[in-house]
């Protein structure tokens, strides 16, 4: 490379570095939660202190509203991180972080409220962790830049106030004599939530906005009247009224097997089909990810990490989910929907439930306008659309995408390809602190590339 070619790419590489720095230094980081102690799921709700305007539900849920000064400070690129501390659990558990949109001005609420609106907007599996042991804090991080719109629609916070939730069910039995310091303690985990977003000087109201929650954490599976469509069956079926028509609607879907005796759930991939009203809108298999870079959050020992790392054919060939990762949000792009009834189905045929346990939790909504509406490529999403988070990170970063992802480069800021793998979870832990080019292909033929910052 000639002189001139060389200080071009450094010219460029310093434009880059200065608007990357620009870029992260506009944030705001709002904290909702700062290491809420969860305690056993079983048993009756602790009467144990809590922060100021937090209430406890129950033993495993949280909720703290958000408030005008908070929303206000909001823009239109919105993260969730939630963090999990080790107490006295050291199980995988199922936890998840919601919105609730509660009737203006009340002070607490009601789950099961006529006029309560809940969505959830993310979830995750904690790892098998020894909280006297090293990691004992796992991250996750959620890319929810639609429900900036949620914050900023005026009908909404006229009528609702904005709480967010943070769940996690853990049980202590196993802990309070494996793990040294658990004997006789009913807490299990340690729980933390954040909101980052831009920070936008004078940020755009909206007007229009839709929100149609269908099902949040519906227990699916074949042998409880009302988990499915009919005993035997593994579909669940939603019918839903429209008084008008919507425009680019969205449903996103949340689902996880579980069920961990023999032939469970949780150990077959099984496939899973979603309709709409009677035209098949996505059909996926979760898993088959390589759980590797949560091995290191997983510190007590367990009969899904063995002794030693194994292949990524031995992960996908068995595995829904890995203890210490999130669970996929799946976006499918509806369109314009007319007034009238609209149907929805996921069904999982061939899921067994053996022995009558187990269950695939369902949570679905829908977000759209109320009035035709033009959107920037940075709010839209399709399948077809790649994204990283969290970024920055400290450690993995995670593809979202429903298509199969054939290959992934890592290249630094000298040009230099660094690394190469051909899965959804890219493990930085060991790489330098700096700036790196993600270049991601997918089976569909899609190529794009990320510029992700690692702390």
């Amino acid at each position: 490379m000639n002189n001139f070619k060389l200080e071009l790419v450094k010219t460029k590489l310093l434009f880059f570095l200065l608007i990357v720095t620009a870029t992260y230094a506009q944030q705001t980081k709002t904290v909702i939660f700062d290491d809420i102690l969860f305690y056993d799921g079983y048993a009756p709700t602790v009467n144990e202190p809590v922060p100021n305007d937090v209430i406890r539900h129950r033993n495993d849920l949280y909720a703290k509203k958000l408030s005008a000064q908070q929303l206000a400070a909001f823009g239109d690129e919105i993260t969730i991180n939630v963090n999990i501390k080790a107490a006295c659990d050291n199980y995988d558990r199922i936890g998840n972080v919601n919105l609730a949109l509660v009737p203006k001005g009340q002070v607490t609420y009601t789950l099961d409220a006529a006029d309560l609106v809940r969505i959830e907007l993310g979830r995750y599996i904690t790892p098998f962790m020894n909280k006297n042991k090293t990691p004992n804090i796992v991250p996750y991080s959620y890319d929810l830049n639609h429900i900036s719109r949620i914050f900023k629609d005026q009908a909404t916070l006229a009528k609702y106030d904005i709480w967010v939730e943070l769940e996690l069910f853990g049980v202590p039995y196993s802990a309070q004599t494996q793990i040294p310091g658990c004997a006789g303690r009913n807490d299990v985990f340690y729980g933390s939530v954040e909101v980052v977003s831009n920070l936008v000087a004078d940020p755009q109201k909206v007007d229009d906005l839709v929100l149609v929650p269908l099902l949040i954490k519906h227990d699916l599976n074949n042998y409880q009247v009302g988990a499915s469509d009919a005993i035997g069956l593994s579909k669940k079926t939603i019918n839903f009224e429209l008084d008008n028509t919507i425009y680019n609607a969205k449903l996103f879907l949340i689902t996880s097997n579980h069920g961990a005796g023999s032939g469970g759930e949780e150990y077959v991939r099984r496939e899973h089909y979603v309709y709409f009203d009677q035209s098949l809108k996505l059909q996926y298999k979760p898993g088959g990810l390589s759980c590797e870079p949560f091995r290191k959050y997983n510190t007590q020992p367990n009969g899904i990490y063995q002794n030693a790392p194994q292949s990524d054919q031995f992960w996908a060939s068995w595995n829904n989910w890995c203890p210490g990762n999130s669970i996929p949000i799946r976006i499918i792009d509806l369109g314009t929907l007319a007034a009238g009834t609209h149907t929805v189905v996921l069904d999982v045929p061939e899921a067994q439930f053996a022995g009558g346990d187990g269950k695939i939790p369902v949570s679905l909504y829908i977000q759209a306008h109320n009035k035709p509406y033009t959107v920037s490529v940075e709010e839209v999403y399709t399948a077809d659309n790649i994204k990283l988070f969290p970024n920055p990170t400290t450690d993995i970063v995670t593809i979202r995408s429903d298509h199969e992802i054939t290959s992934v480069e890592i290249w630094d800021l000298t040009g230099k390809k660094v690394g190469f793998i051909r899965d959804k979870v890219i493990d930085l832990t060991t790489y330098a602190a700096g700036i790196y080019i993600i270049k991601v292909t997918s089976a569909s033929g899609n190529q794009s590339q990320h510029k992700v910052i690692k702390n």
